[in-house]
């Protein structure tokens, strides 16, 4: 979400009532292990699945029961493997873009990009990761082997980026204009921009068989189906909940339901995507904002940017398990999963800071000093065959 908006600043205030009715289920703390689910051994991909009839061009779907089989632990593409490991910042009240070392948790460079930089987002091929210059109508890209930034390209307003499963299109999330624009996925020149009715569009997923994806309007509280291949609006609803803000969206392993966080009704929307009906709330903490699922698809990592907490959602269970507390508070909004599962990053948007936190126990295991601003971090390189874009959406 970028704060420089005035109808953010607006509906910020608007709406924090009326959670106790819309709460679908316990809070979800849980009194026996102190450690995490997803250190426990994953579950093995069954076999002699049914082919998911995907996207042409896509990739086949290596698991349907599964659909993030490839982002176990150590299975680095060939493209990414002799990457170095980092963490890349964008400062979007700096225009910088801060590199962490996760090892040391140390800051070994900053580097200045264009005007109000949103996220920074691996390309589908793995080989480049692009900061989104939203009011500097750019994208910078950066060589993730040598971590220099390189010329920026002409984009306007791209909030967020988005790429097709076939790998074709990138999907600018252009927020201000009102639209989706469909671009080529190596030169970015458009190839149609798709015009849309509700206000904000954000954040996205894709379906199982990629054939659509699914959209988050954070400033009318809406959200859209589109068609990949038609790259058209196909189905649009309106959320439950006046003023809701809806944030992420991350489909579940099993790929039957999204689930969208909503930082007003402090909570998820759990979406069937295919029927597209009316969706139910999971209340999860203050300014709920980004999801993240584990290396052993168990559990999502819900981000409560409101109330400095981290909530665990147990998939199997359906239910929140745990509810992780920043010592002495912060504001935890987007990041991802180190490639080795064991250390969630998230940037701290109102503190200019990052913190490191261990999936095992919820401790955190650093808090890194950054620009101003910090938002959509990624962790790169991570474990996936191809990226989906955001700040690290593997499949």
């Amino acid at each position: 979400m970028r704060t420089m908006k005035a109808a953010r600043l607006l509906a910020a205030g608007a709406a924090l009532t009326a959670l106790t009715l819309l709460s679908a289920c316990d809070s979800g703390s849980s009194r026996h292990e102190n450690e995490a689910i997803g250190s426990k051994a994953p579950v093995q991909p069954r076999v002699n699945e049914p082919r998911v009839n995907v996207l042409p061009g896509m990739p086949p779907v290596e698991d349907p029961t599964d659909l993030y089989s490839a982002d176990r632990p150590g299975r680095l593409s060939p493209v990414v493997r002799d990457f170095p490991s980092r963490v890349y910042v964008p400062n979007t009240q700096s225009d910088t873009v801060t590199v962490i070392d996760p090892k040391t948790y140390k800051v070994i460079d900053t580097f200045p990009v264009g005007h109000q930089p949103q996220h920074v987002v691996p390309s589908w091929d793995l080989k480049t990761l692009w900061v989104n210059n939203d009011l500097g109508n750019s994208l910078t890209p950066i060589d993730p082997g040598t971590g220099r930034a390189g010329k920026p390209v002409a984009v306007h307003d791209p909030y967020n980026l988005y790429f097709t499963p076939d790998g074709r299109y990138a999907v600018v999330m252009a927020s201000m204009d009102r639209q989706l624009v469909f671009r080529d996925a190596h030169t970015m020149k458009t190839v149609k921009a798709v015009p849309v009715s509700c206000y904000g569009v954000n954040h996205a997923d894709f379906s199982p068989d990629g054939r659509y994806f699914i959209v988050s309007c954070e400033f009318s509280g809406e959200v859209l189906k589109v068609d990949t291949a038609r790259m058209k609006v196909v189905e649009q609803e309106k959320l439950p909940f006046h003023g809701a803000m809806p944030q992420d969206v991350k489909i579940s392993p099993d790929g039957k339901l999204f689930y969208i966080a909503d930082m007003m009704a402090n909570g998820l929307w759990i979406l069937d995507g295919d029927r597209f009906t009316k969706p139910r709330f999971l209340y999860t903490g203050k300014g709920a904002h980004g999801l993240y699922v584990s290396r052993d698809s168990r559990e999502m990592y819900v981000s409560n940017r409101g109330e400095g907490t981290i909530s665990v959602f147990d998939f199997a269970r359906n239910r929140l398990t745990k509810k992780w507390h920043l010592p002495g508070g912060g504001s935890p909004d987007m990041g991802g999963v180190s490639a080795d599962g064991t250390v969630l990053w998230l940037s701290g948007r109102y503190n200019s800071e990052v913190y490191a936190i261990d999936t095992r126990t919820g401790r955190e295991l650093a808090r890194i000093r950054v620009g101003s601003g910090p938002h959509g971090l990624a962790v790169y390189p991570q474990p996936g065959r191809y990226s989906l874009g955001h700040t690290g959406i593997f499949r």
